[in-house]
């Protein structure tokens, strides 16, 4: 099998047509030139190659040297430091600088995928690929514990860690936008499905996408706690050091003498979400702007999953885990992550596999209420302590933490096994929770009733609401709510009316278009009434008897 000869950012045979104009301009300097001359093959990386264009450009380089010793030893070597030189000495820091630009901002996977090509693609094609995005929850309130050079310095290094995942199993980091990233598999310069057949591509793809997105959050909880273990093979210098440089600053917040307070407020997570499909891979932008991309709806929808992720977690469509279920990754991740959990004795040891695989269907406002069928996957078997762990040190935390553990209840209202660990947390620090006064705000008509029942005695009802729903079972109620109020309105279809005259039949569909108004009016007023009463005064509540544990135990520490 003939080897393809690799290309280079300088050909050899461009590099061979500048050495004949280097040997006629420069004969009388022949040191100097046998140096450029080297190190232009050096730079360009060819110097071992057999190609005969470099053969002769080393021909050439052994002429000058011979000629450079032969002035030498007759005395007739002159100085550098005229003219010719400085211009030969400011074409070669140019050429080399080149070189540095090309590969600090140049993805190395791009290039290399290029050269071997053989050239420079122009023509956009069609491919399978695997699709991630991952953004930082919150960013912009964890940059406040963070000087401007310390939130670059860590956002480096957590890049930098996730660039050393994405390194690790052969994805290819596309771009990076403020507090997330962008990834894929699968294309023309993906390396590893090159000879695969669509099956096993796709197969590969959807394995390798899956496992980043679990790697790439349990390393975001390893680097939240300056713990390098992860880069266990790592080579690569320029990774270590920036991630170092993060931990650092990490390691010097949590053990300062603020770092109670640090270690309660500064917890770095990400949401992720996956999706796989044919998309168009080729190159965007205008002359001298060019980048390579890839555009299409399955990555429309992979943003999409990330958009709506659960924190600590991860989204997928219903593609990427219909391809994971025929493979058996499913199955295999149900039993690694369980076993993980047994062994931590923690919430999740019992989690049955639709909790662990999360089947929802996700509802698009701003898409005329387009529904996608997704699955929520938890990654870190631990996840419900640190937060009960979080929720703890944040009980203290006057008002601040309060509004804290209000977010996290709101980020996590959906997870039971998170939620019943913060409850515990509220249950050994006496911290009553007003389900009474929750549910009046959720049903108050059904509350109502139930006090008229129990002749008016709200006491007796509240205690029995409160034997009854755990906090989880309250945020159900409060979805299954906000889930009959999602779905958009619209007009049913006209009814046929017999036309007899034009004042009957319009005085006819008068009467249904007001008739569908303010069934359109009724759904918008509960609608705002959910969004603008019931949802925030739920964890009004919650806040303000967090509030009432710290007056009444004057726990309350200064951030």
């Amino acid at each position: 099998m003939k080897v393809k000869e690799k290309v280079y950012s300088f050909t050899p045979e461009s590099i061979e047509n500048h050495a004949l104009w280097v040997r006629e301009r420069y004969q009388n300097k022949p040191a100097f030139a046998a140096e450029y001359l080297t190190k232009l093959l050096e730079v360009n990386g060819i110097m071992e190659s057999g190609n005969p264009s470099v053969q002769r450009v080393k021909k050439i380089i052994e002429d000058f040297e011979e000629n450079a010793l032969a002035a030498l030893s007759d005395g007739l070597n002159k100085s550098k430091n005229d003219e010719s030189v400085d211009d030969l000495e400011k074409a070669s820091r140019e050429i080399y600088f080149r070189k540095q630009i090309e590969e600090f901002y140049l993805p190395k996977q791009l290039v290399d995928a290029i050269m071997e090509n053989g050239e420079i693609p122009d023509k956009s094609e069609e491919s399978i690929i695997g699709i991630g995005f991952l953004d930082i929850a919150d960013y912009t309130y964890l940059s406040k514990f963070l000087t401007p050079m310390e939130n670059q310095i860590v956002l480096n290094g957590l890049y930098a860690a996730f660039s050393w995942v994405l390194q690790r199993r052969g994805g290819y980091l596309n771009k990076i936008e403020g507090d997330s990233l962008m990834f894929h598999f699968g294309g023309n310069i993906d390396p590893n499905v090159k000879g695969l057949t669509p099956k096993e591509t796709e197969d590969y793809i959807a394995r390798e996408l899956f496992y980043t997105c679990v790697e790439m959050q349990r390393v975001a909880f390893q680097f939240n706690e300056a713990n390098k273990s992860f880069l266990y093979g790592n080579k690569n210098e320029d990774i270590q050091i920036q991630i170092e440089k993060a931990f650092d600053i990490i390691s010097t917040m949590r053990n300062s003498e603020f770092s109670q307070s640090i270690n309660a407020f500064f917890q770095i997570r990400i949401r992720i979400g996956a999706n796989i499909g044919e998309v168009t891979m080729g190159n965007f932008g205008p002359e001298g702007s060019k980048q390579w991309d890839v555009i299409g709806v399955p990555v429309i929808k992979a943003k999409r999953m990330e958009s709506t992720a659960p924190i600590g977690g991860f989204r997928i469509s219903e593609e990427l885990y219909r391809v994971l279920k025929e493979n058996g990754i499913v199955d295999d991740y149900y039993r690694r992550f369980k076993r993980e959990a047994q062994a931590l004795f923690g919430s999740f040891s019992n989690i049955t596999m639709d909790e662990l695989f999360k089947y929802n269907k996700v509802t698009l406002k701003e898409k005329k209420g387009a529904e996608f069928i997704t699955y929520s996957i938890q990654v870190n078997p631990g996840l419900p302590e640190a937060i009960m762990k979080q929720v703890d040190l944040l009980l203290n935390r006057g008002e601040d933490g309060a509004d804290r553990i209000v977010n996290l209840l709101q980020y996590y209202r959906g997870n039971k096994f998170v939620i019943s660990k913060i409850e515990s947390a509220f249950k050994e620090r006496s911290l009553r929770i007003r389900v009474g006064d929750i549910y009046n705000f959720i049903f108050p008509k059904k509350y109502t009733a139930m006090v008229k029942a129990a002749q008016g005695n709200r006491n007796l009802v509240d205690r029995n609401l409160e034997e009854k729903y755990s906090l989880f079972d309250i945020f159900e109620l409060l979805g299954s709510l906000q889930d009959t109020l999602k779905t958009e309105f619209e007009f049913k279809d006209k009814p046929v009316f017999s036309f007899n005259s034009y004042d009957k039949y319009m005085d006819a569909l008068s009467k249904w278009v007001i008739r569908e108004n303010s069934v359109k009016e009724k759904r918008v007023y509960q609608r705002n009434y959910f969004y603008n009463y019931v949802f925030p005064m739920v964890f009004l509540s919650i806040r303000t008897s967090i509030l009432e544990y710290q007056h009444k135990t004057g726990e309350l520490t200064e951030v």
